[in-house]
């Protein structure tokens, strides 16, 4: 869809080039979402794209996933770190053709911050912690856990102007063995619940709950629960009104596909 308001497209070279940030101002990276629908109130769009920021990249502390990366360069990343099974499984879990994968961003996923955002479910279930860049200048700049980042359905923490820059998966989260289930209505509906768990080297059990829920929700155990801790768990991290609500699945039917899955997950990853 055009967008007729638009005035000006900006094409930063440098973090200095980022303009101040307002309520007429977007960022662009793919524009998947934003060219989908009216923004009647944008007069300006800065497209990062343009910043030519590296995809992916590998360090001793794991993977570095640039904001502007698409979703296609994610699902194809070629690793022998087992959790990377999950990439291609949560890119599958969008819902979006092969076409959209190759303009849609993991930092736009995550800033439009949907409940049914399979980057947010993939990037909270390994720990990625959001790297972003301040408004107010490289000295305001600030880490945040991606299911922190996360605040409620399209709610985050980025202030006016701040830019998710990368996200950066630990190592041995990587490293783990995971199992993952994505329901929906239908086959290939939207997701209703995306339930993603892990085992680390050392024993702990992650789950991550999100899609069902209004923000996504990470439990952590020493070692595996059995089914009557992990249930306990779900009860107490995951309150009534932390079920989401929408044509696509009322909160009470989340919630028990959702409690399912995990128990399912569990036995997977026993």
């Amino acid at each position: 869809m055009d967008l007729g308001t638009v005035d000006d497209i900006l094409l930063p070279s440098t973090r200095t080039d980022l303009p101040p940030g307002r309520a007429d101002t977007a960022v662009l990276a793919g524009g998947t979402w934003l060219f989908s629908e009216k923004q009647d109130h944008l007069r300006t769009l800065v497209d990062v794209t343009a910043l030519g920021w590296e995809p992916l990249s590998v360090t001793e502390a794991g993977l570095e996933i640039a904001a502007t990366c698409t979703i296609e360069t994610l699902a194809r990343f070629d690793s022998q770190w087992p959790a990377t099974e999950l990439f291609p499984r949560c890119a599958a879990a969008l819902l979006a053709s092969f076409k959209i994968w190759k303009t849609a961003t993991v930092g736009g996923n995550i800033a439009l911050s949907l409940p049914a955002g399979a980057m947010i479910s993939l990037t909270a279930a390994l720990d990625g912690v959001g790297q972003v860049w301040s408004a107010s200048g490289p000295d305001h700049d600030y880490r945040l856990a991606i299911d922190e980042l996360i605040t409620g359905p399209h709610a985050n923490a980025l202030a006016p102007g701040d830019v998710l820059r990368s996200i950066m998966i630990p190592r041995h989260a990587l490293e783990a063995r995971t199992a993952m289930r994505k329901l929906a209505l239908s086959p290939l509906g939207r997701s209703a619940a995306v339930v993603i768990g892990r085992v680390d080297a050392d024993g702990q059990f992650v789950l991550t709950v999100s899609a069902s829920t209004v923000r996504p929700f990470v439990l952590r155990f020493p070692a595996l629960p059995t089914a009557t801790e992990l249930g306990d768990a779900l009860d107490e991290s995951i309150g009534p009104q932390h079920w989401y609500d929408d044509p696509h699945g009322a909160p009470d039917w989340r919630r028990h596909i959702s409690c399912a899955a995990a128990q399912q997950i569990r036995e997977e990853l026993s």
